[in-house]
């Protein structure tokens, strides 16, 4: 239990009613309607002494529920604007944004745990979740006791736990990385999302570096503009402390923009700009690369040249924080691929590739590199899916780049959500070349399209399945059924052979 007035440092309150010395229990908030990677806070379970922080949604409006919350023992308020009709007894707080008073009461409650820890944060289109967990890897064979917060799973040391968000609302990441610090964590490696920044879910976090992967089509249903989602990107490098490190792709024709504000120390990778560390690929297949660093060779089970990134900013990060480069090198080495990410299977000389490439660009580099491993005498088929509820204006594109770079395509679901499957292939197919027509099958049915996947394979062709990677569900109509692309296409290659 905390005094009010000590969780209230350094938030900015425009107005007061009550008392500020009085205990708080703990912080109540409640998303009642939520959207993948959306934040909409009201009320969850208010205990008596519990300060309720009601914050305005994308959908709903936290300050309706402010009543509820002292009906049921909330003595506390923060909100945007202080209701008409106020209750004796109960301490209202109102600040500008109670977004951004939720993340610096939340890191005061939790007594600023970020501060007593090395956390690094990755943000870019792709890459994140792959950077991150290999860090989380590689520190882990370094000895330390490390933390990770991914789109995949969040995990305390040892401790593994599942991931609703790709950057959870501030409260859970305090609460989290508090746990962290209490299992002896030195250094956390954390995924930050565009959502994670706009709606003020690390504002008050304290990172010791940022990983810029690179910047693409994506989440333009939630931003306005490619313009605004880069804009929100580059705040996370704008916000860093000088003491920090932002570590950038050299490559991306972003990179530059991310940093013009930054106080952080700037360095750069790159395959093929002039960098700070840089990375040559020698050899590549579908089992891994060989890799030069400087003089010193490096074979690695991750394929393909987005991966080259991927591995370098983790080997650049991990020398930045102190790693002699020849065990950052050595450690390296032992790394294993992300679940879902160019997670391969091999039956009978049928090989299968599981990827969670969900956009254009991330597609496009999973299509290219497994067109640069294959020797022309093999089929490459594809099966894709674009999310319902999502940014449409991905799913022509995704469609012309999966009907052009592939032998054959089948568009297929992916998560529809609310939408209409047949609808969202559609739209797909409005992006097929009329050249590459002859090559598309549609097959809404995700399990019968990697099924008719697999019965079109011949021995050294490749499938690749897209979109879904490591989850294990498929969300229709606001249900979530059993479904692992890795699971069913091994399952039905084993059947058919």
């Amino acid at each position: 239990m905390k005094e009010l007035k000590e969780i209230l440092y350094k938030v900015k309150i425009a107005k007061v009613i009550g008392s500020t010395s009085i205990s708080v229990n703990k912080l109540c908030i409640d998303s009642r309607e939520i959207l993948a990677n959306d934040l909409f806070i009201a009320i969850k379970e208010i205990l008596a002494n519990d300060l309720f922080i009601a914050i305005k949604g994308n959908a709903v409006d936290g300050h309706q529920f402010i009543e509820a919350a002292i009906k049921l023992g909330a003595t506390s308020i923060v909100c945007e604007s202080i209701p008409s009709d106020t209750q004796n007894g109960i301490t209202y707080l109102e600040v500008n944004c109670s977004r951004e008073a939720l993340s610096i009461i939340s890191s005061n409650y939790y007594d600023n745990p970020s501060e007593k820890l090395k956390l690094i944060g990755v943000t870019g289109t792709n890459g994140k979740t792959t950077i991150a967990t290999l860090l989380f890897d590689l520190f882990k064979i370094a000895g330390f006791k490390t933390g990770l917060i991914s789109t995949v799973k969040i995990c305390i040391d040892d401790n593994t736990l599942n991931s609703e968000q790709t950057t959870p609302d501030s409260l859970r990441v305090n609460y989290l990385l508090s746990e962290m610090l209490a299992k002896g964590v030195k250094y956390c490696f954390m995924e930050i999302s565009s959502h994670g920044i706009h709606q003020k879910r690390i504002n008050a976090l304290t990172f010791s570096g940022g990983i810029f992967s690179n910047l693409t089509h994506d989440h333009l249903d939630y931003h306005s503009s490619f313009s605004d989602y880069r804009d929100i990107k580059k705040e996370f490098f704008d916000n860093l402390p000088k003491e920090s490190f932002s570590l950038i792709n050299k490559d991306d024709k972003n990179g530059n923009f991310m940093i013009q504000n930054t106080v952080s120390k700037v360095s750069f990778y790159a395959l093929n700009s002039y960098a700070d560390f840089k990375i040559k690929i020698l050899e590549k297949s579908i089992e891994g690369m060989l890799l030069k660093i400087d003089q010193t060779e490096l074979w690695t089970t991750l394929s393909g040249k987005f991966n080259a990134y991927n591995l370098l900013s983790v080997i650049s990060t991990a020398i930045l924080l102190g790693i002699p480069k020849d065990k950052a090198l050595e450690y390296a080495s032992l790394l294993k691929s992300v679940r879902g990410r160019f997670e391969y299977v091999i039956v009978n000389g049928i090989t299968a590739v599981v990827d969670y490439a969900h956009t254009p660009d991330a597609l496009k580099n999973v299509i290219q590199t497994i067109n640069d491993i294959r020797t022309g005498n093999e089929s490459l088929i594809t099966v894709v899916g674009c999310g319902g509820d999502r940014d449409s204006l991905k799913r022509p594109l995704m469609g012309g780049i999966s009907s052009s770079l592939s032998s054959k395509v089948i568009f297929t679901s992916d998560n529809p959500r609310s939408e209409s499957a047949e609808l969202i292939i559609e739209q797909m197919n409005s992006g097929v070349n009329p050249v590459d027509f002859k090559k598309v099958l549609s097959i809404s049915s995700r399990e019968e399209a990697i099924k008719t996947a697999c019965q079109l394979a011949s021995p050294k062709d490749i499938i690749l399945i897209a979109g879904k990677g490591h989850e294990t569900y498929q969300e229709i109509n606001g249900k979530k059924n059993h479904f692992d692309d890795y699971e069913i296409v091994k399952n039905y290659l084993t059947k058919i052979i």
